[in-house]
Formats: structure tokens, sequence, C-alpha cells
């Protein structure tokens, strides 16, 4: 999926591309991705994400484009690696393609707007919440893809099981009602 990427993102983007030493995929989530692919209104001035591939690409990426690199610099966004995350485990074999036509290096992947919100249990800040009520204001949110997702790929593997399944059911109760009695 080709999507449009609009100003001043399309061109801090080409810049990056532009400036990479070889082919670079960036699994991205966050503020970026929700703006990129449902319109979310609130501004950002980075892209999350959680994995480069390959690895070692990652700190060049972050070396040129990350919050004092040059690009970042002359464009005033950057690149910003989320150390503190846990998202579902199969993740990867949901990403959505972001790359703008053209760009020879960079391959810009986003997160499933189920495994996006997942990735937010965790944190659970206000503008998580706002975030997760966008979605499920769009109609983007199956609750009980949610609730399987959670149990099959991400509560195995949180560090604190009993927070991120209070979270969600909080989120569940305000975004859905009580749907939050379907989880375990």
């Amino acid at each position: 999926m080709r999507t449009t990427i609009q100003s001043p993102w399309f061109e801090f983007l080409r810049d990056v591309d532009r400036v990479l030493h070889g082919p670079v995929e960036v699994h991205c989530l966050g503020g970026f991705v929700l703006a990129v692919l449902w319109q979310l209104p609130r501004p950002t001035g980075d892209v999350d994400f959680v994995n480069v591939e390959p690895a070692v690409a990652g700190e060049d990426l972050l070396k040129m484009a990350g919050p004092s690199g040059e690009v970042a610099k002359r464009h005033k966004l950057h690149f910003q690696r989320v150390t503190i995350a846990e998202f579902p485990e199969g993740y990867a074999s949901r990403l959505t393609d972001l790359t703008p036509r053209g760009f020879k290096q960079l391959r810009l992947l986003a997160f499933e707007v189920h495994d996006l919100v997942l990735a937010k249990l965790g944190r659970n800040s206000a503008r998580d919440r706002a975030d997760v009520g966008f979605l499920v204001r769009k109609g983007l949110i199956d609750p009980q893809l949610l609730v399987e997702r959670f149990e099959a790929e991400l509560r195995p593997y949180v560090l604190n099981e009993e927070r991120a399944a209070a979270t969600l059911r909080l989120w569940l109760d305000e975004f859905f009602g009580a749907k939050g009695d379907t989880l375990e």
C-alpha cells in the first residue's frame, strides 16, 4: 500500500532516503503513523520506530535523521527510537508499507492499527488514550480482535501483565462499554 505523505514530512523523508548508504527498513508507530494513515490532526515532530533492518543501519539513520542529525535539523523533524514499548509478537507480519514511490533506500513500514493500540498500553498517557479514542471514533478498532491479539501475542510477554490487562480493560470499558468483560 502506497500512501500520500504530506509536506513537510515528504521532503524530510525524501532527504533521508537520499543520504542513506543502503536499504533501510523502519518499523514505525505513533503519531506519524496515525497522521499519515488515519489523518490524526495532532501534530508530531518525530517518526517513532521500534526496529530498523538491517539492525546496523539504525545507528546511521539516527546519526543523520535523529534529533541532532543534519537532516533533522534542516527540517525540524526527526526519527526517534522507542525504547520502552511492548507490542504484539507477530506485529511484523502485519506491517503496512508507507514508502512513497521513487524512494530508493528508505522503506517505511507502519504498525497495523490494533498492534499500534496495544503498543500504547504500557505508557497509557493522556495522549495515548486520546489517540485510541480517535481510532475508535473512526471505526478502526475491533474490540474482540484487540482482546484476542492481547491474549495471544502480548500478555505472555509483557513485564507487568496485571497492569497491561487492567489498562486494556479500562480502555475497553471507556471506548466500548461493557466489552471489557471479555478479557480474562
